[in-house]
C-alpha cells in the first residue's frame, strides 16, 4: 500500500470535496510526483477530466465514445452534450 503504484484508480475521489479542494487535488495528480503513471478517473465533474489523455464515455455499461476530450467535443456526441450541460466553453 505504501509502495508507489504505476496505476492509480480514482472512483469519484473528489465527489465529497468542494471545488477548491478538487482543483488542488487535480493539480497534485498532474504534478511530477505522478508523472509516468496511469490514472483511471471515474468522475461526475466533467472539468475533472477535460485535460485527460483519453476519455471513455459509458452508457448503461457500454462504451459509447472513446477518444481525446478535444476529438469527442469535435464529434458533438454524448461527451459534447455533457460538456455543454456543465457550462464548459468548447471554443
Amino acid at each position: 500500500m505504501l509502495t508507489p503504484s504505476n496505476i492509480l484508480v480514482l472512483d469519484e475521489a473528489t465527489a465529497a470535496v468542494d471545488v477548491q479542494t478538487d482543483v488542488m487535488l487535480q493539480a497534485t495528480l498532474r504534478s511530477p510526483l505522478f508523472a509516468n503513471r496511469t490514472i483511471i478517473t471515474v468522475a461526475h465533474r466533467i472539468n475533472t477530466i477535460m485535460d485527460s489523455d483519453r476519455v471513455v464515455v459509458l452508457d448503461k455499461g457500454e462504451v459509447v465514445e472513446f477518444d481525446t476530450p478535444e476529438e469527442l467535443i469535435k464529434k458533438q456526441g454524448v461527451f459534447y452534450g455533457l460538456v455543454k450541460q456543465a457550462g464548459i466553453d468548447t471554443e
